[in-house]
């Protein structure tokens, strides 16, 4: 669900139809700039919050309910211009008291550790991985939204032991488009780093109007008013632009995810989805079939956050996951 979707670079033919744009966008976010503002930050569940020390993934913040009885669920929030664990809270109230739950901020997103340091796959994983080993300290169900979906896999392939399973939604890294280059992404990192654009452009993207015109289209209802309000609050903290910044420009994808990351992996794996305006699932139905250990499942009408629109079917649809895997 990208609250702004990653920043290609246009055809030539697309830049000539835009005459004085650049001199138009540079007045735009000087002045977008000149507004930013640091709003408070609530907490994005009502349940205790706690922090680690992960090494190089720096401060993690993590919410948590240890009411519940059997194995702990892990829930990861998406990558894009506003994340938070506020967008699992949903799956988190409803398995509460239920079996142990975790909702884990990513570095760079909520309450973790902001710094302006170079944000990759792998530190991602990393994150994930010290999480489990420091704060579970058991096989978890690891549930991942989107990009996050790339980083879990990576997970299960290096400590395959600290994970029963992978629920896997709306993920990334199924869809036949090609990747941009290693080269062309740095070049757009830097660009987007320059110091006139890069806070006046990340305040344009996570103004109130764009978060609704983003979650707009990842929603067939009403957008909840709440969640535009925390993905405003959290891209108005310090350092809220320095990871997003590897997002837009897409240096946080992996090249040939199937290849590199899914078709690898020996846990099973959920895969929950339907439409959505950003990612393609063009490639899923037939990686799917012929994997027994691979399971997917579409709740419609959705439109990338099925587990915001149709929580209750998607909860039903991972307790039945997990209750045919272990009846196996």
């Amino acid at each position: 669900m990208p609250i702004v979707t990653p920043i290609w670079p246009l055809e030539p033919s697309q830049e000539r139809k835009w005459p004085g744009a650049q001199r138009t966008a540079s007045r735009f976010l000087q002045q977008s700039r000149q507004r930013s503002v640091r709003v408070i930050l609530p907490t994005a569940i009502d349940a205790p919050r706690r922090t680690l020390d992960s090494g190089l993934a720096g401060r993690l913040s993590y919410y948590e309910d240890r009411s519940g009885i059997g194995p702990p669920l892990v829930l990861v929030h998406s990558i894009n211009a506003a994340p938070s664990a506020f967008e699992m809270r949903p799956l988190f109230e409803r398995f509460r008291s239920k079996r142990p739950v975790f909702a884990l901020d990513l570095p760079g997103f909520g309450y973790s550790e902001r710094t302006n340091r170079r944000y990759t796959p792998e530190l991602f994983a990393d994150a994930i991985a010290d999480f489990l080993v420091q704060t579970v300290k058991a096989p978890a169900h690891l549930v991942a939204f989107s990009l996050s979906a790339e980083f879990a896999a990576r997970v299960a392939l290096s400590h395959g032991e600290l994970v029963a399973s992978l629920v896997l939604i709306s993920p990334t890294g199924f869809s036949s488009r090609s990747l941009p280059s290693a080269t062309l992404s740095d070049r757009l990192h830097k660009g987007l780093s320059l110091p006139l654009l890069s806070q006046g452009l990340f305040d344009l993207l996570t103004s109130r109007p764009s978060i609704r015109y983003f979650l707009g289209q990842a929603f067939v209802g009403r957008v909840p008013p709440e969640l535009v309000e925390y993905a405003y609050a959290t891209s108005h903290q310090p350092g809220a632009r320095y990871a997003p910044l590897y997002f837009l420009s897409g240096q946080l994808f992996t090249a040939q995810a199937i290849d590199r990351l899914y078709a690898n992996l020996q846990v099973p794996v959920l895969v929950i989805y339907d439409r959505d305006p950003n990612v393609s699932f063009d490639l899923l139905p037939g990686f799917v079939a012929g994997r027994d250990n691979w399971h997917a499942v579409r709740i419609a009408p959705t439109l990338g956050l099925p587990h915001w629109e149709k929580t209750v079917e998607t909860a039903e649809a991972m307790a039945q996951f997990w209750a045919d895997r272990q009846a196996s």
